[in-house]
């Protein structure tokens, strides 16, 4: 039974190892250990009670999902919890799995004629009521939300959305900003002040990489058992107040986007309310069709920008008081101070410091916050970015930068920007189009152009493919 135990949990492990990131992974799951498995109920063990009711609140749906997967739909999870007496000996206490992001917003229930029904993308078919989950995060409120010249106009115009949505002029409202900066949570602040307020209304937030999966497969699995195409659209054409999170992810999508631009069109004419997150700004949008981009424009768009000290010195406190945790101020101070990217990495600093401080029973100090910063955040910042590539092939190769970006054909110039492409598709997640544009303004041909001319050069000239290695090598170096 051991041996099969521990063999089970690693496959568990494997799988989560491929779903949550490497951070959180080490910090979360490293230090479970299994106990037993008894008729499809695996217990396992949590160094703290901290640690199981943060496993149950931000990794229970990784979690079970995982144990189905391994254990069948019969898989059920318990926790064995080390607890300290005042003998110093640990004590075992055993909890149950209580599943605490469970949402307190019932389902809006549509009643649909059974003889036009519509099947809805988020659940089985067969079903002839219609159940919509709003997907709302009961922690995204507007009561944990902190307020700072930041997010001031988006959180005032939300406000004004949920006492009246669709009847504003911020319909639609394009919240953008780069990652982590909280524009998921304002979304769905909204959403959820809607209901407070209208409770009758179905309000429905989803990641557009969901609504992009939805809709292929109503394209592929074109039946009456699975939905059609026309099914998927005639379903959101029914919400009222639809929330789609990640929009610039539908660019270059033409099919997907002609859909949207149908839904859009029926929501916006009825009087619903179009709320979407993004990235960037809708001009910026690449390969996204124009008469979406001047759709996004109709209503409100607004910049969540990153926050000064002042506000995140807030933003954290109230991370602290919704974990339960007292955070002391120098160590609020300290951190607000030294964390200058996103607010989800002051949030995943956070998580390092109180469970560096469950695990090995240390005070939360300042010196422990500079060793994490120090550690886990200053590294984290440094990435290679385009124009480190091309600085670094331009000093290696002996190009100067202003010949980089002619469009001279000297054999040199040429190998250098050809390299500095490859490069950049190697080490950065930047598409063709952005590496092009950056190298001198070149197309997406000349880019892949570029990529295959390398690869050759690398597999045919030994000189060539040693002067690439030692700028990768003086590139990793610089990090």
């Amino acid at each position: 039974m051991n041996r099969n135990l521990y063999e089970i949990w690693d496959e568990c492990l494997a799988m989560i190892r491929d779903i949550v990131p490497e951070q959180a992974y080490a910090t979360w799951f490293e230090p479970i250990k299994p106990v037993r498995l008894e008729n499809s109920l695996l217990t396992i063990m949590v160094p703290s009670d901290f640690f199981y009711e943060y496993l149950e609140t931000h990794f229970i749906k990784v979690l079970k999902t995982t144990i189905h997967k391994v254990l069948g739909p019969d898989g059920r999870l318990e926790y064995n919890i080390m607890m300290d007496n005042d003998a110093n000996r640990p004590v075992i206490v055993t909890q149950q799995s209580v599943d605490r992001t469970a949402t307190v917003n019932p389902p809006t229930q549509i009643q649909i004629d059974f003889d036009n029904k519509v099947h809805n993308p988020f659940v089985f078919p067969g079903i002839q009521k219609i159940k919509i989950e709003s997907n709302l995060n009961e922690n995204n409120s507007f009561d944990n939300f902190i307020v700072g010249e930041c997010n001031r106009v988006a959180y005032q115009a939300g406000l004004a959305i949920a006492e009246n949505p669709g009847h504003t002029s911020f319909n639609p409202i394009f919240i953008f900003s780069p990652t982590g900066m909280g524009k998921t949570h304002i979304a769905q602040a909204i959403g959820l002040e809607t209901k407070k307020h209208h409770p009758e209304l179905t309000v429905l937030y989803v990641n557009a990489e969901q609504f992009i999966m939805q809709f292929m497969s109503s394209c592929r699995n074109n039946n009456s058992k699975t939905g059609t195409r026309n099914d998927f659209v005639h379903f959101y054409q029914m919400i009222d107040v639809l929330i789609v999170d990640d929009i610039q992810f539908i660019a270059g999508k033409t099919a997907t986007q002609d859909a949207f631009f149908h839904i859009f069109n029926h929501l916006q004419q009825s009087g619903k309310q179009l709320i979407f997150t993004c990235d960037k700004a809708p001009s910026e949008l690449k390969e996204m069709e124009p008469r979406l981009i001047s759709r996004f424009l109709w209503g409100l768009t607004t910049e969540i920008s990153f926050p000064d000290v002042e506000t995140r010195c807030s933003i954290l406190r109230r991370m602290a008081y919704c974990e339960g945790i007292d955070l002391p101020d120098d160590v609020v101070n300290y951190v607000a101070e030294h964390i200058k990217t996103n607010i989800r990495e002051m949030r995943g600093l956070l998580i390092s410091l109180v469970a560096q401080s469950s695990l090995n029973k240390k005070a939360i100090t300042v010196s422990l916050a500079k060793q994490l910063v120090e550690r886990l955040v200053n590294n984290s910042n440094k990435e290679i970015t385009i124009s480190t590539i091309i600085n670094c092939v331009c000093d290696e190769m002996g190009t100067s930068q202003s010949d980089f970006f002619t469009s001279t054909r000297k054999r040199n110039v040429v190998q250098a920007r050809q390299l500095a492409m490859y490069l950049a598709k190697e080490y950065t997640k930047s598409s063709l189009i952005v590496i092009g544009e950056q190298c001198g303004g070149k197309d997406h041909a000349t880019v892949s152009h570029s990529l295959n001319a390398v690869k050759n050069l690398l597999e045919t000239d030994k000189q060539f493919r040693a002067l690439a290695e030692k700028i990768k090598t003086n590139l990793i170096k610089g990090l």
